[in-house]
């Protein structure tokens, strides 16, 4: 049986700590491959404004390119918005009807957790491991792949808007997309 994990989010931008725990996942849980799904529009973001969706997602494939065992769908970005993780869920199932899936999610998205979309579904679907870059001590139940990484995409948005250096905080071919495309210039 596949084991897959699926992580979700808006990538605004991809960064090198979501690529890090991608890979703990991976190895750690003993995944098969990670799929990225890049939201339209978060429905616990509705108030943020994002890069276009073509440039997340080019951003994405850049960033991926030479892993093989990462992979991009674009499914949220083709249907309307907000997107929700069931829904996604549910056409993944359908494709892969005999896998097992691990839906990847941010330490900062547990305690919303219940309260997401048909979550009573959802939990039925997949299974949740938190991906965690703070370190910090967390009381709930699903399992953790923790490595402390000071690197947050808010951080590297504003670093662009001041004119710093993102350098190693994205891979090359991210920070590139980011200068052509003059992404991220206002905080």
């Amino acid at each position: 049986m596949k084991k897959i994990g699926i992580f979700g989010g808006t990538f605004d931008p991809i960064h090198h700590g979501h690529l890090i725990l991608a890979r703990d996942a991976l190895e750690q849980l003993g995944l098969d491959s990670v799929i990225f799904i890049p939201a339209a529009i978060s429905p616990h973001k509705l108030g943020r404004r994002a890069a276009a969706a073509e440039s997340r997602l080019e951003m994405l494939r850049a960033a991926i390119e030479s892993e093989p065992r990462f992979f991009v769908d674009a499914m949220e970005l083709e249907r309307p918005a907000p997107s929700y993780t069931v829904d996604t869920m549910e056409t993944l199932k359908a494709r892969e009807p005999d896998a097992e899936f691990v839906c990847l999610i941010g330490e900062d998205n547990v305690a919303q957790l219940p309260t997401w979309h048909r979550f009573s579904d959802l939990s039925k679907i997949v299974q949740f491991t938190v991906l965690d870059r703070t370190g910090l001590e967390s009381t709930h139940p699903y399992p953790i792949i923790r490595r402390h990484l000071d690197i947050s995409a808010t951080d590297i948005r504003n670093r662009v808007a001041r004119g710093q250096s993102i350098r190693y905080l994205v891979p090359p071919a991210v920070e590139k997309i980011i200068r052509e495309r003059q992404l991220y210039r206002e905080s």
